[in-house]
């Protein structure tokens, strides 16, 4: 018989970084949207964004998961994701078609994770490509920030550079990640066959 998981409760270091995280994003809207300190905005997002593995590491690796972290974790990323690239849009850093398909890849995903897990399936390994479109992404939109300029300035010579190599990478990880999300489906559905078949013997 598999041991159940000790909770061990709200106050852990892993949900203490989720709150400072989530806190940080009300200083980067600022930043982006009220602010001509764009470059350090974009930078804010990259940390917050590549730090979205250290309270999940670190809650396994301390022993300290906890159902609070299980469920604002997900929901941090969310909401920091989906701030992130609306204000990158809004601002005018990224056409809005970019951001909107990205908004509904997302979408896509929350719903089929919600949904799966209302309906009882079994857990879905997370797929190596879309650990590297969700990286390439998280790398695409801070810097489409940081090679902006507030007012629409003119662009530097290597903000051009730097912009043209961002789109490639962003433009990649959009396709990527949509491809990802189809190979998905098949996974998913036995999820919910194994999620169902598991409840059955119960």
């Amino acid at each position: 018989m598999v041991p159940l998981e000790e909770d061990a409760g709200w106050l852990t270091l892993p949900n203490a970084i989720t709150l400072v995280r989530l806190l940080s994003l009300p200083i980067f809207v600022w930043l982006a949207g009220f602010t001509n300190h764009w470059a350090l905005a974009g930078w804010l997002l990259g940390v917050i964004g590549s730090t979205d593995w250290v309270d999940g590491y670190l809650a396994r690796r301390l022993h300290q998961v906890s159902k609070v972290g299980k469920i604002i974790d997900p929901a941090a990323d969310r909401i920091l994701v989906m701030t992130g690239l609306l204000t990158v849009a809004a601002v005018g850093a990224v056409p809005w078609w970019f951001a909107i398909l990205t908004l509904v890849r997302e979408a896509l995903v929350s719903g089929m994770t919600l949904g799966l897990a209302a309906l009882g399936a079994a857990r879905i390994d997370v797929l190596w490509w879309g650990k590297v479109a969700s990286a390439a992404m998280m790398t695409a939109y801070p810097w489409f920030l940081i090679t902006s300029n507030p007012h629409h300035a003119p662009l530097r010579t290597w903000q051009h550079v730097v912009r043209d190599i961002d789109w490639a990478i962003g433009l990649m990880g959009l396709a990527l990640a949509y491809v990802v999300l189809a190979a998905y489906v098949r996974p998913a559905l036995n999820a919910l066959r194994t999620g169902r078949a598991a409840r059955k013997l119960l």
